[in-house]
């Protein structure tokens, strides 16, 4: 892949000042990143990604004012190239992690995570990659498997290619690079199958496709179909 020409652009927002500077100082160190700023509240964090054209915005679930899964719905519905966001919390609670999930967030983190995660998280969220802290992965999907019935129409409409790699996406397995190893394929097969799949289904990044291939057991069908 050729290398990104700017840095990506990083928002911090949290209302804990100390969270907010612990956060400057991993990204200031490490290169190919630029911090816009830090907000403390949803709605600062709204104008100011939007102000400064933010790539990424890092933001806590629980501030004043407006919350951070409504910023995030905000920033992701009404944004255009959608801003891509990361929730950063203290809990790993599955109603939580969902709620931000359902508003729009592309990746999940503890805030026990170590540098290295956060700058994997960030640079797969410029990419339009899902990037969920392990410790959350599994009971998201659980979650989500519960919701609802199948809706055989739509996974009928899928190829079976389409079918492997949703099937290997919702499993847990989020990267392209990790799909294409796993399914023999490349990596512009997986791109390829995965635009085509967004389309049938109707939903608008690959975390809301993996979610919704939880949802409907595809992720069962992982090992089976490869």
């Amino acid at each position: 892949m050729t290398a990104r020409p700017t840095p990506i652009r990083v928002l911090i927002a949290d209302d804990n000042r100390s969270v907010r500077k612990g956060l400057r100082l991993q990204l200031e160190s490490a290169g190919g990143v630029q911090v816009l700023g830090e907000v403390s509240n949803g709605a600062d964090a709204v104008t100011v990604a939007r102000r400064e054209r933010a790539d990424v915005v890092l933001m806590d679930l629980q501030m004043p004012g407006l919350s951070g899964v409504e910023a995030t719905r905000e920033l992701v519905r009404s944004t255009e190239p959608p801003i891509a966001v990361i929730v950063m919390t203290s809990y790993a609670i599955d109603a939580y992690v969902t709620e931000a999930l359902d508003a729009g967030a592309i990746g999940y983190l503890l805030k026990s995570h170590d540098s290295d995660q956060l700058l994997t998280a960030i640079r797969a969220a410029v990419r339009g990659e899902a990037l969920l802290s392990g410790l959350v992965t599994a009971p998201v999907l659980r979650e989500f498997a519960r919701r609802g019935a199948t809706d055989h129409l739509v996974v009928a409409r899928l190829s079976t290619a389409e079918r492997r790699v949703v099937s290997v996406l919702s499993s847990g397995t989020t990267s392209n690079d990790q799909i294409a190893e796993r399914l023999s394929v490349s990596v512009h097969t997986v791109r390829s199958q995965l635009h085509s799949a967004l389309k049938k289904v109707g939903v608008e990044d690959r975390t809301q496709l993996a979610l919704w291939g939880a949802r409907n057991h595809l992720d069962r069908d992982a090992d089976s179909l490869i």
